[in-house]
């Protein structure tokens, strides 16, 4: 059995977002945090639990609604301080509290660039952060 990563709850206030992904078509559907608890609540329960920035409590995502995230799989990113959570939605499948599917439905008007542009100075090396 492998040992857990230890999740870096002490950058954000004790807080690490959570991305919620569809584990079947691979759609992002949500983000949110968690703290110690909901994170522990999360892995005890298989579903996805997160921490209320607004109402300052657990809130385990569809408890209400309906359309919990039941946990496929879970994994952190390489610095430990991002969740991601591969989900299947039980209920009608709308996660959003606005009535669909993903919370990601706003688009934001971006400068096309041409394809296969590289953006800033063409001869500048790339620098890579070992941490």
């Amino acid at each position: 059995m492998s040992t857990l990563p230890t999740i870096d709850f002490g950058k954000m206030d004790g807080l690490v977002p959570g991305i919620v992904q569809d584990a079947r078509t691979g759609e992002v559907l949500m983000l949110g945090f968690l703290n110690e608890t909901s994170y522990a609540k999360t892995r005890e329960s298989g579903f996805v639990t997160f921490w209320s920035r607004t109402r300052q409590k657990l809130w385990m995502k569809g408890e209400t609604s309906g359309n919990r995230l039941r946990i496929v799989s879970a994994s952190t990113d390489c610095d430990n301080d991002a969740l991601l959570f591969r989900v299947e939605v039980e209920g009608d499948g709308l996660v959003c509290h606005e009535g669909t599917v993903s919370c990601f439905t706003k688009p934001i008007a971006v400068a096309p660039q041409p394809q296969g542009a590289i953006v800033g100075d063409p001869g500048a090396k790339a620098e890579v952060n070992r941490g």
